[in-house]
This record gives structure tokens, sequence and C-alpha cells, in this order.
């Protein structure tokens, strides 16, 4: 006899089975039979909350960056934070902080998940830009930045931070990467027309 559940439930099975089957088998991989397979449900039930396996993938990402981008709005929003500390408390939001969360971030870096990696690198920077470029314009109105191009800059600073610092993609040496660093917070200083060592706090982020 086949258990009927609420839509959010069934919805959310789907997508949990899902993410485990990418993760284990790799994206490529796994087919929508296989998801089926392993919740026992019919192809209709399936295709009644997703049209496809990109589809499927698409919300898995997502799920995983909203968390994020959750705590980073919140902390945006808060009149109680100087500009300093909220663009400092929004880094660290998006450092694992689950082992879910480390573990999924390490599947993302095998090699069968490129698809997994590269969309959730391009979500996370789609959706952390217009938080980080409220912060910025608060910055801006306040005098501490001046730059006449706040959301440019911060697609900019948030595209290079999260491709030449991804471990999964570039595997720098230690010396390397605080070069790397020093020259990230150089960049955001002068893009941002900065005073300089202002965003030194930044290396917190790589700790």
């Amino acid at each position: 006899m086949r258990i009927s559940k609420e839509a959010e439930e069934r919805r959310n099975e789907i997508l949990d089975t899902a993410e485990m089957l990418f993760f284990t088998k790799g994206y490529t991989k796994t087919t929508v039979n296989d998801v089926l397979q392993a919740i026992g449900i019919a192809k209709g039930t399936f295709y009644y909350y997703f049209k496809s396996k990109e589809e499927v993938m698409d919300a898995v990402v997502l799920r995983f960056i909203d968390a994020g981008v959750a705590a980073a709005k919140q902390i945006a929003a808060d009149p109680k934070l100087t500009v300093h500390e909220k663009l400092l408390q929004i880094i660290m939001a998006q450092k694992p902080d689950t082992d879910r969360k480390s573990q999924m971030i390490e599947q993302f870096h095998q090699a069968d998940n490129a698809q997994l990696h590269q969309k959730s690198l391009v979500e996370t920077i789609l959706r952390l830009t217009p938080v980080l470029t409220e912060v910025i314009e608060q910055g801006i109105e306040e005098g501490l930045f001046h730059n006449p191009y706040p959301r440019e800059t911060m697609e900019f600073l948030l595209i290079t931070s999260q491709f030449l610092f991804d471990e999964g993609i570039f595997k720098w040496q230690p010396e390397e990467i605080i070069q790397k660093i020093r020259a990230f917070i150089y960049t955001m200083e002068i893009t941002l027309g900065a005073e300089k060592g202002s965003f030194d706090y930044v290396f917190q982020m790589f700790e």
C-alpha cells in the first residue's frame, strides 16, 4: 500500500535522496530512475514536483546556498552592526558550520560532481551580490568607501574569491595562499576606495 505524504515532505524526500545519490554516484551517473527506486515512488510522482534531473540539481544546490544567503540578509539588516562587522559576519556565515555542509563541499570537489560545483559557485555569486552590495552602499553613504560601481565591484570580488580560493579548483601552497590573500585584501581596499588596513579581518575567512 502506497503511503501518502504531504507535498512539501515528499518534495524534500526527493531532494534528500537525489542529493545523496548525486554525491555518492556523481551527478552525471545518477538517473531519475535511481531516485525513483531509492524512494519507491512512481515516475508521475517525481514529475509532479520536478520537470527533470537538472531541475532537481538546481533545487539541491539552491537549498544548500539558501541558508548562507538567509544568514547574510539577516546580518545586513541589523542596524546595531557597523559596515565592517556586517561584512565580516557575512563572510564567516558562508563557512561550513556543520559536518553535513563540510561533506557537501567535499563532494562538490569530486570530478563527477563538476556540474554541481559550478552551479554552486555561480548561484552563490548571484545571490550574495545584492546582499553585499547593500552593505557596501551603506559604507559609501558613511564615507568609508568611495566607489561609483558598488554592485559590479562586489561581483568582481565575489567571482575572484569564489574561484581563486576554491581548494577544489586550485591547489595553492600555504605560502601562495597567504600572498594571494594579501593581494586580495589590497585589491578590495583599492577597488572600494577604502582606508588601508581596513579589510585585514578578511584573513579570518581562511583560518
